[in-house]
């Protein structure tokens, strides 16, 4: 079908409101990584102090951390949090991940799985894969609502963890990365055994004066764990909304690049059947012209 000027112009004006929408949602997701980017950093030093208080309490107690230890793990279920997105435009960032997790957890698959997905869309992706969301949480779009999930997703998994039915519990998450959007990541949550303890072992206290825990020790530790268990899901869930960010302004770029090359066609196809409309209506003035002229001549 030929296109008329006016289905041009028409064409021309719906990619020029597009364009306007793309840029919109390109500037919101640039300032959506900014907030995510600063919460991670504040976050860092949140989580050197915590850290610190668990190594001051394991020096101080000259004990280990057995909080949240494996019982009957053979008959018990691994849990895992995957958390993905309930906004679209964002590529394969659920796909991705989803695929991550399921080689992740290839050695037991054949175990029962506890999975908590953390968006709608990620959960979809999880059933196309034939694996049921044992539990669903909304994912955040701001900040202020992301200490409000994890304390929902902690309460859930200390309840099923008290009933010993969860003993192992990971996250898979999209985690921002230099160079590139994102890439999938996992991070063992719990439980707190000994090759975690050994790595914080292995941090030195940054002073030489002996920590001490003041009052009751045990009280100090569930708080620490409390804290330490908080944090790592906060930073799973800010590092996810950025990558998620971070892969919706790759989308926009890629198609703010797109409408303007197809507006730059669409205005050279306008400019093109206007100067051949205009081409031919001096076309038939002249021809018109001429057989006006035709019969004077022929007189002569």
């Amino acid at each position: 079908m030929t296109d008329t000027l006016e289905s041009l112009r028409r064409k021309i004006d719906g990619a020029s409101e597009l364009d306007s929408v793309v840029r919109t949602m390109k500037a919101l997701a640039a300032s959506s990584i900014l907030q995510y980017e600063r919460a991670l950093q504040s976050l860092d030093d949140y989580y050197r102090t915590v850290e610190l208080g668990l190594i001051a309490w394991s020096g101080h107690t000259n004990t280990t951390v057995d909080s949240y230890r494996r019982v009957r793990e053979s008959n018990v279920a691994t849990g895992a949090v995957v958390f993905g997105s309930d906004q679209g435009l964002i590529g394969q960032f659920n796909e991705v991940l989803v695929d991550y997790a399921v080689n992740k957890m290839a050695s037991r698959l054949g175990k029962e799985i506890k999975i908590w997905a953390v968006g709608e869309r990620v959960q979809g992706v999880l059933a196309d894969v034939s694996l049921t969301a044992t539990g669903y949480f909304p994912m955040p779009n701001y900040i202020a609502a992301i200490s409000s999930l994890v304390g929902r997703i902690l309460t859930e998994i200390a309840s099923q963890h008290e009933q010993g039915k969860v003993t192992q519990v990971y996250l898979f998450h999209n985690r921002p990365k230099s160079g590139a959007v994102y890439e999938p990541v996992m991070q063992q949550l719990l439980p707190l055994d000994k090759a975690w303890q050994h790595e914080l072992a292995r941090i030195p206290w940054p002073t030489r004066n002996i920590p001490e825990v003041i009052n009751n020790g045990e009280s100090t530790l569930k708080a620490l764990i409390h804290e330490y268990l908080f944090i790592s899901l906060y930073r799973a869930c800010a590092e996810s909304l950025a990558s998620e960010n971070a892969s919706r302004l790759a989308a926009m770029q890629r198609a703010e690049r797109n409408i303007e090359e197809l507006l730059e066609e669409l205005n050279q196809t306008f400019h093109r059947l206007r100067q051949s409309s205009i081409d031919a209506e001096l076309f038939d003035v002249i021809a018109g012209f001429e057989a006006l002229e035709a019969p004077s001549r022929a007189k002569q």
